[in-house]
């Protein structure tokens, strides 16, 4: 009898005890819960709502610079606003040869230097047909002349003909051979523009326009308002802007 009576007793501590642990886990379980700190911030990956963000998505136009000459005219040491630009006679991508006095009716010269591989040169090359197909009428001609050392084979004669073929130019590339120009000028970035009046005079030097990069997002066409200042018979505003492109390299000969 005393036997069952411990046996009971066990029983009923064991139970008991089994009771207490529960209690004490589900407690520390609803402790955990409610001491769980907010979380802030992003969400994880894989719970944000909403479309995913594409690449490119940033809204408003793509930035227009890129790198541009940082001497001045006085540093670079070419031709200033007004000075009378000496004419010269250089080879076309035709085989003639070509001069600003050769050419007739001109009211005007858009002279720039351009070359094939730089990636500025080659997105105002749509840009400089639009230029001449649209003043070359009117008596002002682009006539783009390649300042870039014979070193470089992408940038020969044979490289020239081929891009010209390519892209249809219909005006006059030429090559400086000898880089004899370029330096007269104070061309140092491709592309450079030099507006010359009737009479060789320098009245614009510097970029085509103030948007390298898109065409679409241009709001001051430099050149075209130089020219149609010509046109009225005042002064371009501004006559000075700076190159955005492609270094000129010398030939290290």
């Amino acid at each position: 009898m005393r036997k069952l009576s411990v046996f009971i007793a066990l029983i009923f501590l064991a139970s008991n005890i089994l009771v207490s642990c529960k209690d004490k886990t589900d407690k520390t379980q609803e402790t955990s819960e409610n001491q769980r700190p907010e979380r802030k911030g992003p969400p994880p990956h894989g719970e944000r709502k909403g479309p995913p963000r594409k690449h490119g998505d940033r809204k408003g136009p793509p930035p227009g610079g890129g790198p541009e000459q940082t001497r001045t005219l006085e540093e670079i040491g070419g031709y200033k606003i007004g000075e009378v630009a000496t004419d010269f006679n250089l080879k076309n991508v035709d085989g003639s040869m070509v001069s600003l006095a050769g050419i007739e009716d001109a009211k005007g010269y858009i002279v720039t230097f351009t070359c094939n591989e730089c990636p500025f040169a080659k997105l105002y090359e749509d840009r400089l047909i639009a230029l001449h197909n649209t003043y070359a009428p009117l008596g002002y001609p682009v006539v783009a002349i390649n300042p870039s050392s014979p070193e470089n084979e992408k940038e020969g004669f044979e490289a020239m003909q081929k891009r010209a073929k390519e892209k249809g130019f219909p005006f006059t590339y030429l090559v400086d051979e000898g880089q004899k120009i370029y330096p007269q000028y104070g061309a140092v970035r491709t592309p450079h523009v030099f507006l010359l009046d009737k009479e060789r005079k320098v009245q614009y030097i510097g970029a085509i326009d103030d948007n390298a990069r898109s065409a679409d997002d241009v709001t001051e066409h430099y050149v075209e308002n130089a020219i149609e200042a010509l046109e009225k018979g005042s002064k371009p505003d501004p006559n000075l802007t700076k190159a955005i492109g492609c270094p000129i390299k010398p030939n290290r000969a």
